[in-house]
């Protein structure tokens, strides 16, 4: 096993990770969270890079941690236009889109490649991204759509799913690409997902709306039923109900799984339908994505913090171990995932990948040759 030095930084909406790891030994980690108020006085999310800059720096100095010699910086890639996964070096294209925001979605994971590419020049070290969430990989099959024009694209938690299947497949004696899985993350956003010799075939693009009910997200819903519900809404406030204000939000006013599942354990009618529907939901996702398989499944594989629920464990087992053993990998893996993709890389065992800048989806042919696709 390598002993390279990787620091992973990890900007999510009301908190910054930090990791430093040697190897895949995590020597040191924290999870700093973020006034509201604080990150509400920054008018763009850009504006808010020298606050959480700043704040790194301090947490160091305090710890008495030492970057130097330090081999590799890794920070959540956000903001980027889709692209198959791997591990990216962090040049000024992937700068310039992260900080802009390309791919339309303002996250504070795009405050990850600038602060990588921070450090990383400070110690002289080598800055990467590794399995941004727009990684997309859909087969061509899953791309088609009754719209004339319009073809599906997929936002997933792609770090972690990706992860939690290279995990397993070591298990197993194999490699991810002599793999077959279906892989969940059961969270505060719920990704299934289809993988097939080291991609991710197919999936739901969870910021748009697909997929399972969510605690903050609306899920599949039918489009004419959707439009008669918001008739009389902005835009922009049907837009929040795929990310934001769907799911628990919208039949409780709180995103919190564990209290509705405590909830629904007492006996509340209301709570129990809505949690176990949430599961039903996922394990029809489940069942969507064996058949893509054709049923030829190495494993269904369970991460994410909700999978800590043994009901809900149950409740997919129940439903879905026919198809495949289930495994559960409770939590998120998402600093151990971005160190092992530097390691991958420093290691020669897989190639560093240079960001295009162009949506990996360009159309297909026909649609070239007969203008059909912008």
């Amino acid at each position: 096993m390598s002993n390279y030095k990787i620091f992973t930084i990890n900007p999510g909406s009301t908190s910054t990770k930090i990791a430093l790891f040697e190897g895949e030994r995590e020597i040191f980690s924290r999870n700093v969270s973020h006034d509201a108020k604080t990150l509400a006085a920054f008018p763009a999310i850009s504006g808010q890079f020298s606050y959480r800059r700043d704040m790194i720096v301090k947490l160091l100095e305090e710890n008495g941690i030492s970057l130097s010699g330090v081999d590799a910086v890794v920070g959540r890639g956000g903001g980027l236009l889709s692209m198959e996964g791997g591990t990216y070096e962090i040049d000024d294209l992937v700068l310039k889109h992260s900080q802009t925001g390309a791919n339309g979605v303002q996250h504070p994971a795009m405050l990850g490649p600038r602060l990588a590419r921070e450090f990383a020049d400070l110690y002289h070290a080598k800055a990467y991204v590794v399995n941004p969430p727009d990684v997309d990989e859909l087969q061509d099959l899953a791309r088609m759509t009754g719209i004339k024009g319009v073809y599906r694209v997929i936002h997933l938690h792609a770090l972690n799913l990706k992860e939690v299947a290279i995990r397993h497949s070591a298990l197993l004696g194999k490699t991810y690409e002599d793999c077959r899985f279906i892989v969940c993350h059961i969270g505060g956003g719920i990704s299934v997902s289809a993988h097939r010799a080291g991609r991710m075939i197919d999936g739901f693009d969870i910021v748009g709306g697909e997929g399972p009910m969510a605690p903050t997200r609306c899920g599949s819903i039918a489009v004419a039923d959707l439009l008669r519900h918001c008739e009389g809404k902005t835009l922009q406030e049907v837009k929040l109900l795929c990310t934001e204000k769907g799911g628990f939000v919208s039949h409780t006013g709180s995103s919190d799984a564990l209290e509705l599942s405590q909830k629904a354990q007492n006996g509340d009618p209301y709570a129990k339908l809505l949690w176990d529907t949430m599961i039903y939901q996922i394990a029809k996702a489940i069942g969507s994505m064996a058949a893509v398989l054709h049923g030829k499944i190495d494993g269904i594989l369970l991460g994410g913090g909700m999978v800590h629920n043994k009901n809900l464990v149950n409740q997919i087992t129940e439903a879905c171990g026919w198809i495949a053993a289930i495994t559960p990998y409770p939590g998120e893996f998402e600093m151990e995932a971005m160190a092992a993709g530097a390691v991958r890389v420093l290691d020669r065992t897989e190639a560093v990948k240079q960001y295009q800048g162009v949506c990996r989806f360009q159309g297909f042919d026909f649609d070239k040759e007969r203008n059909l696709f912008h």
